[in-house]
């Protein structure tokens, strides 16, 4: 099957996909062939100096050596996630292992040893809005295939956020005080680790209270959910 047709057939089936994992299977499928056996999905944000907002899936041997990957550190501090701020098209990476340690690059096209791969941010009406990563050891880089994976991941990051982040019944209503301190805070700028030493939590309690805030509010990202809570006069202005 041609890489258009198998990419057709994963979007359609993606986007009437109920679960996340009905997502995965999908875009395993199709990247498969192609080499590709490394994914990295997450929301981002433009408006912050940290880039991620929350990180839906990472699967596969990203350090080649088998051992399990800290999403957190490892998503949220590889510098080919900021590099999604500088660019608005899919571009591809290598990450081999240099006298200094392992190294990502930005590359034209993936050559020689190490594990290569595409990066494709997705964009919406408040600009960038989340970004997959998809990796292997022998890709198929041609220009077909590299679209095929964009229109792909593009439906894997927006059903997954539909999934993930939409508004649920038990999280309506208004917010408590202790998520209106975790927004007001963000709302000034604060990282999330930031945050979490001022309130006396966890930096994984203050990614739940920001989920939750956001389930609540009706908003797809955080920027937009202090817009929503300065508009209900949740935080001031």
């Amino acid at each position: 099957m041609r890489p258009a047709d198998s990419a057709f057939d994963t979007v359609v089936a993606i986007e009437r996909s109920g679960t996340l994992a009905a997502i995965q299977d999908g875009v395993r499928r199709f990247a498969a062939p192609f080499g590709y056996d490394r994914f990295v999905l997450f929301s981002a944000t433009a408006a912050r100096d940290e880039v991620v907002e929350q990180i839906y899936w990472v699967e596969g041997d990203w350090f080649g050596n088998g051992e399990p990957v800290d999403a957190d550190m490892y998503v949220r501090h590889c510098p080919l996630t900021r590099h999604v701020l500088e660019t608005r098209e899919p571009f591809f990476w290598t990450k081999d292992d240099g006298d200094n340690g392992e190294r990502f690059r930005v590359v034209d096209g993936p050559r020689g040893p190490g594990i290569h791969g595409v990066q494709v941010p997705v964009f919406g009406p408040r600009g960038l809005e989340g970004a997959m990563s998809l990796g292997g050891e022998q890709i198929d880089a041609s220009a077909h295939v590299r679209l095929a994976v964009s229109m792909v991941a593009a439906a894997a990051f927006v059903t997954a956020r539909r999934l993930l982040e939409a508004p649920a019944e038990l999280s309506t209503g208004p917010l408590s005080d202790r998520e209106k301190q975790v927004l007001a805070w963000t709302a000034a700028g604060r990282r999330q680790a930031d945050v979490a030493a001022t309130l006396g939590l966890s930096e994984r309690t203050v990614e739940n209270h920001l989920r939750r805030i956001r389930q609540r509010l009706g908003a797809a990202t955080t920027a937009e959910a202090i817009r929503v809570a300065i508009r209900n006069g949740d935080l001031a202005s």
